[in-house]
């Protein structure tokens, strides 16, 4: 029998909320995150917007001497690290160097330190090449990134980065689950992080049609899932960390549970470089996947926390994925989008996604989608728009679909 494994830390730095509290209230009252972007002047871009977090305090987790030489990455993926470890009862400065050694990190990033890298050139464009960072090359890397984080804490296991675009985060929490299972270590520390807000990935975006232009001077309502008059997405930020860990692990030193993993799925159809799936039999399929791991039916489903981008295509190709892969029941069962609170934080929203499932499976509340002010005729599926509601969670899914037409799912259990 493959071992349990179970979530027993979570640590959050969000645009709706800065801690696992903070979130907490927010997703559950569905406060907006999105606000006008600070960190730079939009006022020449088409986007103003964005899922932004500027009372973060970087230099609160990072030297400030060290900070030109580090993306926002890393201290965001520090802080929300440090809240996960805490509320998984650890302190790395009292563990013998063997325990460190079982200890693995895998962090899940879309962009990873694409901020960090356009501001690079940026300087030696500009012609400021005094100023240019002499660590542009290795923090300029994806894979240094865990490795910030591990070397942090002192950790000794693997430490690895997924970078899968949109589904990052999702497969690396799979990941570290299916290592926990296979007996490779005892406990990850895993999640996802992203900060791509910056003039160039905007103007990217953009010349994709990507991003919704019509909220600039309504911020709090441009992110709105599932919408018949959505025209696009709001990029984001943040961090959502877990401690995961063998339940046998968890159970011996007393550790709190929050929750279960028990079903994986990642299917890829087709490749193509930006599109996402165009057809629901991929994304579903993955769902299904996920559901014949936990051994559960449809029917054993009482909560679907969605993708939700608010880009037209994408939203119905879920609804229709849903349908295929829960049949009727699909009608039935409560789901949300917490994109519509905070924005699409790139690589880092499966993890977000998960954060906010955990939230709704420990308090029985549904997080409502906002700005859900239109019907559209194929988006008809509940997603309790406007407030949140009541409701006991055992069986939760977190769905997540992606450019390179990626689809990922996981299967939660709330552990009594």
């Amino acid at each position: 029998m493959l071992p349990r494994v179970v979530i027993t830390g979570i640590g959050v730095v969000s645009p709706n909320g800065i801690g696992k509290s903070a979130f907490c209230h927010a997703v559950l009252e569905g406060k907006s995150g999105v606000k006008r972007i600070s960190r730079f002047d939009p006022v020449d871009l088409p986007v103003h917007i964005a899922g932004e977090i500027p009372e973060f305090d970087e230099l609160a987790w990072v030297d400030p001497r060290e900070r030109k030489h580090v993306s926002r990455v890393v201290p965001l993926a520090v802080a929300a690290s440090n809240e996960a470890i805490a509320d998984a009862g650890l302190d790395p400065a009292v563990m013998a160097m063997e325990e460190k050694r079982q200890i693995g990190v895998v962090l899940g990033t879309g962009g990873g330190a694409q901020e960090f890298s356009e501001e690079q050139y940026r300087l030696w464009h500009s012609g400021h090449i005094k100023q240019v960072s002499l660590f542009c090359i290795p923090s300029g890397t994806m894979g240094t990134i865990s490795s910030e984080i591990s070397m942090r804490f002192g950790f000794r296991g693997y430490s690895h980065v997924v970078t899968a675009g949109c589904t990052s985060s999702t497969d690396a929490i799979g990941y570290a689950y299916q290592h926990i299972q296979a007996g490779v270590l005892p406990m990850f520390l895993v999640g996802g992080v992203d900060s791509a807000i910056t003039p160039g990935i905007i103007k990217g975006y953009s010349l994709l049609r990507a991003l919704t232009q019509s909220w600039n001077q309504q911020p709090e309502r441009a992110s709105r899932p599932f919408s018949a008059d959505r025209d696009g997405f709001v990029i984001a930020e943040g961090s959502w960390m877990f401690i995961l860990e063998d339940y046998e692990h968890a159970r011996a030193r007393g550790a709190r549970i929050y929750a279960q993993i028990t079903g994986y799925g990642s299917t890829c159809e087709a490749f193509h470089r930006v599109r996402m799936s165009e057809s629901p039999e991929e994304p579903a399929r993955a769902i299904t996947l996920a559901l014949e791991e936990a051994n559960l039916a449809p029917e054993d489903i009482q909560y679907v926390n969605l993708h939700g981008t608010s880009t037209e295509m994408n939203d119905r190709v879920e609804t229709r994925a849903l349908k295929l892969a829960l049949g009727n029941r699909a009608s039935h069962i409560p789901m949300s989008g917490l994109k519509s609170q905070i924005g699409h934080a790139q690589g880092a929203c499966g993890a977000a996604s998960m954060a906010a499932t955990l939230i709704a499976m420990e308090h029985s509340a549904i997080p409502p989608t906002i700005n859900l002010d239109v019907a559209d005729p194929e988006c008809d599926l509940d997603y309790v728009p406007d407030i949140g509601r009541k409701a006991p969670i055992e069986h939760a899914i977190c769905n997540c679909v992606g450019f390179g037409s990626k689809n990922s799912a996981l299967v939660l259990k709330k552990v009594a």
